[in-house]
């Protein structure tokens, strides 16, 4: 029990005050505080206790008393106490500013909270509390910057602050900085390991933040231990159990929160969980009382938002969207940005696709996918606005993506399929059988609308076997399997010959007598029809019919089987048992728009004109005039009224295709792509002789319709044909009624047969035009209009041969055998006459006859003139064949001549060249036989070498001098010094062979002449030349070697450093200088200047 003691003024006296007998009323003890002037640290101490028992009117009194002017007057020199009264007035309206709701309230704490600090700090600026305080209040007020430097003031005073830790470690945990705030959490309790469990709540947040969750829930179950009514603690550990996403861990988590919620019922974090689980138990009132109390008691955006997000999603389950989108907004609102909380967005986002608002939704789903940009959900759902605001590329594109991120999820490969079916059947085929592979891996039923999807793209790219094997699948097994495998009851009999056998239904009940299933469900019979329809393009029309009767069994009312059992009639060209079956199709449902437009059709190819028109405009009207297959059926009446050839007149001509054109573009105008419509005006156009135009769209439906697979328009390419033939682009017509023909009909129409041998009549390419009539005969032998145009086409086919200026002996010939032809042709046409089996004029046959006689008598005379000329140009031909034949031979021998000479010539040369190499060799024999003895005159023969080449210099200088006889004495007294050197030239001898030899191997391989020269067939004067070299130690070991007079000379390349080789020594003033040093070329005129000595 505790207690404080009031020292009595003037005396030694104290008053005890025990804590447990506090005054409820606080004036007693404020009276006795100011009668005694007892020291603030006791009005201080006081003020706690009865802050510690929650008495916070009485803890706010007395610090108002104690920091009154009275007090501070007489207090003036406790100025630590007085900082400290004020600083705990600001810390209580900070604590009042953090919990209020109100923001105007919240304003007020604030301001007061600011002037008591401004008042502690003007009594003592560097106090630290009052800066921790101050820290304190930005915090509340989300200054979070300004709160840092004044927790760093504090911090960096070197003390240790556990208030400022605390703070900075808010600071930091409020940036994103979980590592920092840790450490300065850690430090704090280091500091004061006695301090109440707050740190450690703030150490497992961060923990949980830096995803160390086991520490974290260690952290968090110590403040447990610490405080076991900790609301926080509770409520952060059992949003971890909630986490797990098990069933225990669940239960466990809203245990924790339940505690938490009866501890402290106004814990926001708390309510909004329950708020939640609430949600998803069905429990809307108590989401909607929870969330309320949250937002009440919290100022704190995130949670709030939180809270408004709950509300709007109760809302928003019981569609009530307009508040639900309220609330929505409401929650964006309190979040700065959407990496806050981004499930406000998405639910924002929904609501307003479903109100409408495609512009806002959009906006909304984007700002998710910044958060998230692989969420599926939010794909799919901007891929569904893309598609509301007409995007279809930017919707194709985002479920593309939804199905490369998320490969199982059939549902966007089903929505992806949906938006590419209209422009890549392709596509959409692949992405509805992905889908139906993910069901059936997935041990799931495939939906029988997705079979029937990918069976009717099937049939539409013409892959009709595989649409036969999905259809069947989709129906399983029943009765049609019979129908369709030929049973024995209905194989052998046509059952399609009148209306009463289409109504019998004995052999069903034949099946049923034999143990078949012939309930047909009511989802299954649009895919029974369709199988129908395909066993009718796979020419299996008997089974299509047992269908199509099977459906009429069970289903009596179902026009449309009526109506493919008429089309198939007519196929059969029964034109009244057609009438008929659309009839029933009329009495089940009497305005049918498809049987009106059927029986119209089919009145028109009867030739009843003014009924088939009537029918046509009931068709209309059944629609209220705008179906646009009534209305291009009467645009096509009108079209045909226009060329009916029985009375036509301008006037009326006229006026149809005018009502034609207003039909057709009636259509247009209603649907902008329907390429029927737009080829009829272009065939208004061309019948107005607006050829361009007609052309331009023709060419505009050719490319719509080639973008599609189920738009097959041949009439179009037609057209086209027509159009370029009517300009004159003969080639292009041909071009489009070859390709009409290759796509449409196999190559066996023979109506664009015709077209085309017309085209090619007027392009005159007759045999073309020949050819392709006796197609259309091969294929239609039985009209004989084909017969008679191919006697025509040879007639003007020889007419023409022979009108030409030159033509050669095969054209004429040709020409005579098609006039043959044409009148064999003839003939047989006016042989024909008489038994009408055609409707042409006998006369008129034979005019043809009798002009193709006449033309074949005139081209026999030109067959004779033509092969004169034929004759007399192969002689010719053959003349000049003669001569070229024997000019190629005179110049071939030739040819030969000279390959014959050259190959002589080279053997010559190899000849030559081996006699050079053997001489060579025994020059380089007899060098290596001479002895010692021979060195010494040598040498001597060398120096006076040297002499005569000074001479001659002299003598080329312009002095002609001549040498005396003393040069002789000189020689001599040098020849006891040569024997000196007799040693030395030993050891130079072997370097003067190397040399030797590579200079004879390098002349060797380069040409004959320098063998010649090595070998010594050079005169022996060719020494006086050599005194232009450089004397050399090489140069004077190196022998001249002369040769016999009876040798061949050759020449000596102008740089040949080799001497002949003589048996007698040279004399100094040098010898006679054969030919072969002219021949050299040695231009510096030494030979001139020997030839005058020697004289």
């Amino acid at each position: 029990m505790g207690c404080v003691y009031i020292p009595i003024r003037e005396t030694m006296e104290e008053v005890r005050v025990s804590f447990d007998s506090l005054p409820r009323d606080a004036s007693d003890i404020i009276d006795i505080l100011r009668a005694e002037q007892a020291p603030l640290d006791i009005w201080l101490i006081i003020a706690r206790e009865y802050f510690k028992r929650g008495q916070v009117p009485q803890f706010r009194q007395i610090l108002e008393h104690g920091c009154s002017p009275e007090i501070e007057e007489h207090c003036a020199n406790m100025t630590y106490e007085r900082v400290a009264i004020l600083n705990a007035l600001g810390a209580y309206y900070t604590y009042l500013a953090k919990i209020e709701t109100r923001q105007k309230e919240k304003d007020l704490h604030i301001v007061e909270a600011t002037n008591y600090y401004n008042r502690a700090s003007r009594i003592d600026v560097h106090e630290p509390s009052t800066w921790i305080g101050k820290g304190q209040l930005l915090l509340a007020k989300g200054e979070t910057e300004q709160a840092s430097q004044y927790f760093k003031m504090v911090l960096d005073e070197g003390r240790v602050y556990v208030p400022a830790l605390l703070g900075q470690a808010c600071v930091e945990f409020n940036r994103g900085r979980y590592s920092e705030s840790l450490e300065l959490y850690k430090r704090a309790l280091r500091a004061n390991p006695y301090c109440p469990g707050a740190i450690r709540l703030g150490i497992g947040l961060c923990r949980y933040k830096l995803g160390q969750l086991e520490k974290a829930r260690m952290a968090f179950e110590r403040v447990l231990q610490l405080d076991p009514e900790n609301v926080e603690a509770l409520v952060a550990l059992g949003i971890m159990d909630l986490q797990t996403n098990d069933a225990a861990g669940i239960r466990r988590g809203m245990e924790k929160m339940q505690l938490a919620f009866e501890i402290y019922p106004y814990s926001p974090m708390s309510l909004n969980y329950l708020a939640n689980h609430f949600f998803f138990t069905g429990q809307h009132f108590l989401v909607e009382q929870l969330t309320d109390t949250a937002l009440a008691v919290t100022t704190h955006a995130p949670t709030r938002a939180h809270s408004f997000y709950n509300l709007a999603r109760s809302y928003h389950s019981k569609g009530d969207y307009e508040k639900a989108g309220r609330l929505y907004l409401h929650s964006v609102k309190e979040i700065n940005k959407p990496q806050e909380f981004v499930l406000p967005y998405y639910g924002l986002g929904q609501v307003q696709l479903k109100s409408g608002d495609f512009r806002g939704a959009l906006s909304n789903f984007e700002k998710v996918l910044e958060v998230s940009p692989e969420n599926c959900e939010t794909l799919k759902a901007l891929g569904h606005t893309y598609v509301q605001h007409q995007q279809f590329d930017k919707a194709i594109e985002v479920l593309k993506k939804v199905t490369k991120i998320d490969p199982h999820d059939a549902q966007a490969f089903l929505d992806l399929a949906e938006l590419v079916i209209s422009s890549d059947t392709g596509a959409a085929l692949d992405a509805y059988r992905t889908a139906c592979s993910i069901f059936r891996k997935a041990g799931e039923d495939v939906p029988l609308e997705l079979l029937n999807n990918i069976g009717v793209l099937q049939f539409e790219r013409g892959e009709f076997e595989l649409a036969e094997q999905t259809f069947k699948e989709a129906l399983g097994n029943g009765a049609w399997l019979a129908l369709i495998n030929n049973h024995n009851s209905w194989k052998y009999t046509d059952s399609l010959t009148d209306v009463h056998q289409i109504k019998d239904v004995q052999i069903f009940n034949h099946l049923e007598e034999e143990g078949f299933h012939v309930e047909i469900a009511w989802r299954k019979v649009s895919m029974l029809f369709n199988l129908g329809r395909v066993l009718e393009e796979l020419h299996k029309t008997q089974s299509a019919i047992m269908l199509y009767r099977l459906i009429l069994f069970k289903y009596p009312d179902y026009a449309h089987a009526f109506l493919r059992l008429a089309a198939i009639a007519k196929s059969r060209n029964d034109i009244q048992l057609s009438i008929e079956l659309v009839g029933e199709a009329l009495r089940v449902k009497e305005k049918c728009p498809n049987a009106l437009s059927m029986l119209g059709s089919l009145e028109l190819k009867n030739d009843e004109w003014v009924k088939a028109k009537e029918t046509f405009r009931a068709a209309s009207e059944a629609m209220g005039g705008n179906d646009s297959y009534a209305s291009l059926c009467l645009g096509n009446w009108n079209y045909f009224a226009a060329l009916r050839n029985e009375k036509r007149s301008s006037k009326l001509e006229a006026t149809h295709l005018e009502k034609a054109k207003e039909l057709y573009t009636n259509v247009l105008k209603q649907k902008t792509a329907n390429l029927f419509a737009a080829n009829g005006v272009g065939l208004y156009l061309a019948e107005k002789g607006q050829f361009d135009g007609a052309r331009d769209l023709f060419t505009q439906v050719l490319e719509a319709a080639s973008g599609t697979t189920y738009a097959q328009i041949p009439d179009v390419w037609i057209n086209m044909g027509h159009v370029y033939f009517a300009q004159g682009y003969f080639m292009l017509a041909v071009k489009m009624y070859e390709n009409c023909m290759r796509k449409f009909y196999y190559n066996t129409d023979t109506h664009i047969l015709l077209y085309l041998a017309r085209t090619h009549y007027e392009a005159e390419e007759w045999q073309e035009c020949r050819r392709t009539l006796l197609r259309a005969i091969h294929l239609a032998p039985s009209n004989y209009t084909f017969r008679f145009n191919v006697g025509v086409v040879m007639q003007k086919f020889s007419a023409s041969t022979l009108n030409k200026a030159r033509k050669n002996v095969d054209e004429v010939r040709e020409t005579v055998s098609e006039l043959k032809n044409a009148i064999r042709v003839f003939s047989q046409l006016s042989a024909a006459s008489s038994l009408q089996l055609h409707a042409f004029d006998k006369k008129k046959i034979d005019t043809h006859v009798g002009y193709c006689k006449h033309v074949l008598e005139t081209a026999r005379i030109h067959c004779e003139a033509a092969e004169r000329e034929d004759w007399k140009n192969k002689q010719r031909a053959e003349l000049a064949h003669q001569a070229a034949v024997a000019k190629e031979a005179a110049r071939r021998a030739e040819e030969e001549e000279k390959l014959q000479l050259e190959k002589r010539k080279l053997q010559e040369d190899l000849k030559r060249m081996k006699q050079n190499d053997e001489h060579l060799q025994r020059v380089k024999e007899q060098w290596r036989s001479d002895g010692g003895a021979s060195k010494r005159k040598d040498r001597m023969r060398s120096e006076d070498e040297e002499g005569d080449h000074d001479d001659r210099r002299r003598r080329k200088g312009g002095k002609r001098r001549r040498k005396d006889k003393s040069s002789v004495s000189r020689y001599e007294t040098e020849e006891a010094e040569v024997d000196r050197m007799v040693d030395h030239d030993e050891v130079e001898e072997e370097e003067a062979n190397i040399i030797y030899q590579e200079q004879a191997n390098h002349h060797t391989e380069s040409n004959a002449q320098g063998h010649l020269a090595a070998a010594g067939l050079e005169d022996s004067d060719a020494d006086d030349d050599a005194g232009d070299v450089p004397s050399s130690t090489a140069g004077r070991l190196r022998r001249g070697w002369s040769e016999s007079d009876d040798e061949e000379p050759a020449r000596l390349p102008e740089s040949s450093p080799y001497r002949e080789n003589s048996a007698e020594p040279q004399e100094s003033g040098g010898g006679t200088r054969d030919d072969s040093d002219k021949r050299n070329g040695n231009g510096n005129g030494a030979g001139d200047n020997n030839d005058d000595d020697s004289d």
